[in-house]
């Protein structure tokens, strides 16, 4: 709220909730409107919305002037129609949509999306999704938080889905922000069991930065040519420690600077391997490699590991990812044969910003290997550098990309 939107402006949150958008834009000094499907939540929001404030605490927001109070408006309301607000008049859009039928909301309300399965869902939010883009002003915000779902033992990155719901309705993707669940460091039981059926917590949510273009005419911008062999890949041994701390168990997964590639590792290879049954290849930019050999010369791998430091350093063309996403699936059919049955494959990739705007190659992966029939998303995991929020950033325009993306499937042949 208070990076997209100033003062006095309009924020609209349509999954309102018990009020939380309401009561940060009462205290913020920004208007607030807010509707729920659900009769009892919008009362509840009342009642949470419901204190005074005074003048001096606003000003507090803003160094040079006095900002004004202004109290939400809240009723019951369906996200989906929208048509008591007029074409480009909000501000910021904030919400929080429920996670298709994980957690029903209400008691079977009409029109209560929480009771939907995952396309269902998804079809319901393109409505939403499209109306927010009619109401929103252009070269606005519509911030959405959504998280992932775990069913029969694998995911549905249902964050990654919504992507592309948004993005049909005529949005550009800002920001790709990772909220990590508060003391989501598991022990004991959680810990064993994480380990003894080898699965992670889901413990991060993503923050889903849409914006509404300033014009809806977007000129072709001129890229340099890439060919789809200038990325290539090259085998990569690494030494793993045989005694060393316990294994990471939850979906976020944090190591200090100095430490991040052995960390990373061998939490990889502890996890998804057994003893050194693997193979790691590295993606290298503007090289080409013939022939490629795994780590280990055993013919069938318990895990195949691809690795893509490459990204961090590449001129961001289109035309490159493109590229990369096709050395990706190439790779991936390629290999297949030699992983074992209830092998692993494990794909480190990361969002990148090309134009302003992002492209988010782990879910473009995800969307390329979605047809491999041997192939079953088991994990997305959230690697970054500890202490990486702390390091001094220019928050002016644009927010750092900090995290990188492990897709770990499951090969069932």
């Amino acid at each position: 709220i208070l990076k997209y939107s100033k003062p006095g402006e309009l924020v609209l949150d349509y999954f309102c909730g018990a009020g939380t958008t309401a009561i940060e834009c009462k205290i913020s000094g920004r208007r607030c409107i807010g509707i729920d499907i659900n009769k009892e939540a919008i009362e509840l929001a009342k009642r949470n919305v419901s204190f005074s404030i005074e003048k001096q605490e606003l000003s507090l927001w803003r160094e040079k002037e006095q900002v004004e109070s202004y109290e939400p408006e809240l009723f019951v309301g369906d996200a989906r129609n929208l048509s008591f607000l007029n074409n480009n008049s909000v501000d910021l859009i904030c919400a929080h949509p429920p996670y298709a039928n994980v957690i029903h909301y209400t008691n079977s309300t009409e029109g209560d999306l929480s009771f939907l399965e995952v396309d269902d869902f998804l079809i319901e939010m393109s409505k939403v999704a499209k109306e927010s883009f009619r109401v929103l002003k252009r070269g606005r915000q519509c911030a959405i938080l959504i998280g992932d779902l775990r069913k029969r033992k694998h995911v549905i990155p249902l964050g990654f889905k919504l992507i592309d719901v948004y993005l049909n309705a005529g949005f550009k993707l800002r920001e790709l922000i990772i909220k990590r669940q508060h003391n989501c460091k598991t022990t004991g039981f959680w810990y064993k069991n994480s380990i003894k059926y080898n699965f992670l917590l889901l413990a991060h949510e993503y923050l889903l930065v849409f914006e509404k273009p300033m014009s809806i005419s977007i000129k072709g911008i001129k890229e340099q040519e890439i060919k789809y062999n200038t990325i290539s890949y090259i085998p990569t041994n690494v030494r793993i420690k045989r005694k060393s701390d316990g294994l990471e168990s939850t979906t976020v997964w944090l190591f200090p600077e100095k430490k991040f590639e052995e960390k990373l590792n061998k939490n990889v290879v502890k996890r998804y391997s057994r003893g050194n049954n693997y193979s790691i290849i590295t993606l290298v930019s503007g090289r080409n490699v013939n022939q490629v050999r795994g780590h280990n010369r055993q013919k069938e791998k318990d895990l195949l590991f691809i690795k893509s430091h490459f990204l961090e350093n590449i001129t961001p063309f289109l035309s490159a990812f493109e590229g990369y996403l096709q050395r990706i699936k190439e790779i991936v059919e390629k290999k297949m044969v030699f992983l074992k049955n209830q092998g692993f494959l494990v794909v480190q990739t990361r969002d990148v910003r090309i134009g302003g705007y992002i492209e988010p190659l782990g879910k473009k992966i995800i969307d390329i290997l979605s047809n491999n029939k041997n192939l079953y998303l088991k994990e997305v995991v959230v690697v970054a550098e500890e202490g990486v929020n702390f390091k001094t950033q220019d928050f002016k325009e644009y927010l750092k990309i900090a995290h990188h993306y492990l897709l770990v499937y499951e090969v069932k042949k």
